[in-house]
């Protein structure tokens, strides 16, 4: 089992930039795929961005893809968002979630463990 606490989130610019952090607290990251999502006020959860569990795959959504980065640094236990670029509508609260040993899915009930997230808001 793990727990995941993301952090990273906050108040930039558009055309600025952001790193999200999302770190296991306890269990093994790496034996996780992770992905992000993420959630603006009155509209559904949409998909940002997977990593395999073996690190080896990753999937993007369009309206992301070329700005954000997905990675991992297994001695740290943690998978890290790049968010260059950002736009006002990359406002949200974003959400990192892991399946165990799992691949990359851009369906949310895919994975089975939930951080709380965290905000990420860009002014115009």
């Amino acid at each position: 089992q793990v727990q995941l606490v993301e952090s990273g989130g906050g108040l930039v610019q558009a055309g600025g930039s952001l790193r999200l952090a999302c770190a296991a607290s306890r269990g093994t990251l790496s034996d996780y795929a992770v992905a992000w999502f993420r959630q603006a006020p009155g509209k559904e959860r949409e998909f940002v961005v997977a990593i395999s569990w073996s690190g080896g795959i990753t999937r993007y959504a369009d309206s992301v893809k070329g700005r954000f980065t997905i990675s991992r640094d297994n001695a740290k236990n943690t998978v890290y968002l790049q968010a260059n670029t950002l736009k006002p509508d990359d406002t949200a609260v974003y959400y990192c979630a892991a399946r165990y040993r799992g691949v990359v899915d851009a369906k949310s009930p895919y994975y089975d463990y939930w951080g709380q997230g965290t905000q990420v808001t860009v002014s115009s």
